[in-house]
């Protein structure tokens, strides 16, 4: 078996989000990933380990209120960079810009490191499912 290349994983991972298809990103997380959220300010909340990260996207994907839509995909090496838009709402002031920084191993996503362009809370569906590592849930 092959190990797939870094375009390859974050292409299904991307689409993934865009067809709201959870089940695309079964096979994409590596068990050591580590993934950081774009809120809250100012470092974002902090997810490690496969079913962490695995639980945070999944229930991304599955919110069909909002949509995500990559803008622009830099793949160099074990690195990608993926410029997106997410959109929460109807109205013009319901989404946001952001970039995340990426980075694959053996053919599985090992970092995922979130900005985004706002300073206001953005509704993110996943973030109702499970608190960041060190905070109690609701």
């Amino acid at each position: 078996m092959s190990v797939r290349t870094t375009a390859d994983v974050i292409d299904r991972f991307n689409r993934a989000f865009v067809e709201h298809d959870p089940a695309a990103l079964i096979d994409l997380i590596g068990a050591d990933c580590v993934m950081e959220a774009i809120q809250p300010a100012p470092d974002g909340a902090r997810y490690e380990g496969r079913e962490d990260c695995l639980a945070f996207w999944r229930a991304l994907a599955e919110d069909r209120t909002s949509q995500f839509e990559p803008e622009d995909v830099v793949v160099l090496g074990d690195r990608a960079t993926i410029r997106w838009r997410y959109r929460f709402g109807e109205g013009p002031a319901d989404s946001v810009r952001g970039v995340n920084l990426m980075r694959v191993r053996d053919g599985l996503i090992v970092e995922a490191l979130g900005y985004s362009k706002t300073g206001a809370e953005v509704p993110l569906a996943a973030e109702m499912v499970m608190p960041a590592a060190g905070e109690e849930s609701l």
